[in-house]
C-alpha cells in the first residue's frame, strides 16, 4: 500500500494560539510531531498540511514537506482530503495529529497494520492507562468498543458511567480507554468521509468522529501502552516538557 502520512497544523487554535511554533526544549512542536512521524518505515511521503504562511515557512526551513491549503476546512480530516487530491496514488491516509509532539513510530505501525485486515476502513488508537484527573478532564477523550474493536463511542465525558460504583474505584473495576487522537483511512473513505455533513452529536461533543459514527462508518481502534500526551493547552506544555 501507499501510504501518506499528513499533519494538519493551525495557528489559530482557540485554546492555544500558534501553538505548532512553540518551542520545546530547542525544536518547536510542528518539527517534532514531523521529525517523529517519518521515523515510521511504512510512510511513502509524510506531508504538513497549513493554511498559514509562518507554519509554511518554519517547515520549508527544517527541510519538511509542506502543503498550503484551504482556510476554509473545519477539521483535520477536511484538510487531509485536500492533500489527498495531490496523491492520487495513495491507498491508505494517516492523520497525524500536530499537536502529538511525542508521537512515536510504532504507533503509526500499530494504527497501519490495522489495515492488513481487508474490512478495516478507518482505525484510531486507544490507551488504556487513564488517570483519574483523565476521567473528568475534558480534552481528554475517553472511547468505548465492542467486542470486534470497533468504536462505539467517544467522548469528553468518563464513559461508561458506573452506576453502582463510586468513582474513585472506576479505575480498578473497568478497562477505561483514553482516545489517542491519530487516525488512518482507506483512501476512498476519507473521500466519503469529507463529504458527510456535521452530525449534532459532533458539534455537541466538538468531536469529529462522531459524525462518522453517525453515518455508520465503523471504526476499528487498536490499543496501545505508549504514553503520547498531546498538547491542547498551555497546561499541557509542562508535561511534554518532562517526558522529552
Amino acid at each position: 500500500m501507499y501510504t501518506l502520512g499528513i499533519i494538519p497544523a493551525r495557528y489559530g487554535s482557540s485554546r492555544f494560539p500558534g501553538k505548532p511554533l512553540i518551542d520545546l526544549k530547542g525544536k518547536s512542536m510542528i518539527r517534532r510531531v514531523y521529525e517523529g512521524a517519518e521515523k515510521c518505515t511504512l510512510f511513502n511521503e509524510v506531508v504538513v498540511a497549513t493554511d498559514d504562511q509562518r507554519i509554511y515557512d518554519h517547515v520549508t526551513s527544517f527541510g519538511g514537506k509542506v502543503m498550503m491549503t484551504a482556510d476554509v476546512h473545519q477539521s483535520g480530516t477536511d484538510r487531509c482530503g485536500e492533500v489527498l487530491g495531490h496523491f492520487p496514488q495513495a491507498d491508505l491516509v494517516v492523520n497525524i495529529q500536530g499537536d502529538e509532539p511525542l508521537v512515536d513510530a510504532r504507533q503509526l505501525e500499530l494504527l497501519i497494520r490495522a489495515f492488513d485486515d481487508n474490512s478495516v476502513q478507518i482505525a484510531t488508537l486507544g490507551n488504556p492507562n487513564l488517570t483519574h484527573e483523565d476521567l473528568n478532564n475534558p480534552n481528554r477523550i475517553k472511547l468505548v468498543k465492542n467486542k470486534a474493536d470497533n468504536a462505539l463511542y467517544f467522548s469528553r465525558s468518563a464513559i461508561p458511567f458506573g452506576a453502582k460504583v463510586p468513582q474513585e474505584e472506576w479505575l480498578s473495576k473497568f478497562p477505561y480507554l483514553r482516545h489517542i487522537g491519530l487516525y488512518a483511512y482507506r483512501s476512498q473513505t476519507l473521500k466519503e468521509l469529507i463529504q458527510l455533513a456535521p452530525a449534532d452529536l459532533e458539534l455537541w461533543e466538538s468531536l469529529e468522529q462522531l459524525r462518522w459514527l453517525y453515518n455508520g462508518y465503523a471504526i476499528r481502534v487498536v490499543e496501545t501502552e505508549i504514553e503520547t500526551p498531546n498538547i491542547d493547552s498551555p497546561e499541557d506544555v509542562e508535561t511534554v516538557l518532562r517526558m522529552l
